[in-house]
């Protein structure tokens, strides 16, 4: 029986796309701890939480108290911490990694107070592996305005991004989403981490959910590899652009979500048009979910990965009623753990 890549669940869908005007309320992080710890089939369990430095979860402020409170609350249901969110998006404190030198300066702030709280967990002993989740946070619609400047710009700023983790002995991994500007395809995306060009610190985070949607070319249609109009029956075809996405990202990935993805496009507030999570069992999932995570989670040779410790189920935009059923997360970590199973090893 394999017992990784470690299995977790992530808080952050608790918060993001919640509270504001017409939406769901927040769910606090002691329920999302509460719901995850809970969940069980056949006897095993989730091994950790994924978590948004953002309140009302976790403060990007939070002092050294408050985190230790945080590690007693997730250590108490038997969890730890896997990967953080630094939020560096303008309404929470950041701004854009393209944007102008005060802007640029709000993002490394929220980055190294990330990499603080990441380092801070490690020394709590709540945290034995993960990285810290960013994006570009800019829009697609402002890059397209100045695409190369703005590209450089971007990968100027995850450098100095880089070197800050670095004092922290921390990795970064930047997630592929298609409401990013630089990141928005996976060609915008490989270029990006090339420029960059430290991936002994700086990554990628894949999310198949999100990656899905590379496939198509959303807001890139010269990128895609599947015509608009492709026929989701036709597997072997979607297998093997699956298959050349992969080649180009893998040997940058180390931060993985399972998910699934109806390949619709879906969002709100700043991760509008970004890709919509299903349930795992969704009829309109277009993912084989066990099958298709093997060309993260394995080499060219088929041979299994050990670069990623951990692999998060991410739930972003779900509703409420739908998170407030403990069967959600039950079916949720059945197909992490069948993953864990079919592209997994012992330790």
């Amino acid at each position: 029986m394999n017992n990784y890549p470690k299995l977790h669940n992530a808080a952050w869908p608790g918060v993001v796309g919640k509270g504001g005007e017409g939406n769901d309320p927040v769910i606090d992080l002691d329920t999302m701890l509460d719901l995850t710890a809970a969940a069980e089939v056949n006897g095993r369990r989730f091994d950790g939480v994924d978590i948004f430095l953002s309140e009302p979860h976790i403060s990007i402020d939070a002092t050294d108290h408050e985190l230790e409170q945080v590690a007693e609350r997730i250590k108490s249901r038997n969890l730890v911490v896997g990967s953080v969110v630094a939020p560096v998006w303008e309404p929470t404190g950041g701004g854009p990694a393209m944007g102008s030198p005060d802007e640029v300066s709000a993002f490394l702030t929220q980055v190294r107070k990330a990499c603080q709280i990441g380092q801070k967990l490690r020394q709590l002993g709540v945290r034995p592996y993960g990285v810290v989740r960013l994006d570009s946070a800019s829009s697609v619609e402002q890059w397209v305005k100045d695409p190369d400047n703005n590209q450089s710009k971007i990968a100027d700023t995850f450098k100095a991004a880089a070197d800050i983790a670095e004092e922290y002995d921390e990795r970064l991994a930047a997630e592929g989403e298609i409401c990013w500007g630089g990141m928005h395809s996976w060609r915008k995306m490989v270029d990006l981490l090339e420029r960059v060009g430290h991936p002994e610190r700086f990554g990628f985070q894949a999310d198949m959910a999100h990656t899905l949607l590379y496939l198509m070319g959303y807001n890139a249609p010269e990128d895609a590899l599947l015509p608009q109009d492709f026929d989701w029956q036709d597997t072997e075809r979607k297998n093997k652009a699956l298959k050349e996405l992969t080649h180009a990202l893998r040997p940058w990935t180390i931060d993985f979500h399972v998910a699934q993805n109806d390949a619709s496009v879906h969002g709100t507030g700043s991760h509008d048009k970004t890709g919509r999570h299903c349930l795992p069992d969704d009829p309109g999932g277009k993912l084989d979910i066990v099958h298709d995570a093997g060309y993260w989670l394995r080499d060219e040779h088929g041979d299994v990965l050990k670069t990623i410790q951990h692999i998060c189920w991410d739930g972003c935009m779900f509703p409420n009623d739908v998170m407030m059923k403990q069967d959600t997360w039950n079916k949720i970590l059945s197909a992490m753990l069948d993953v864990q199973a079919a592209h997994g090893w012992q330790a």
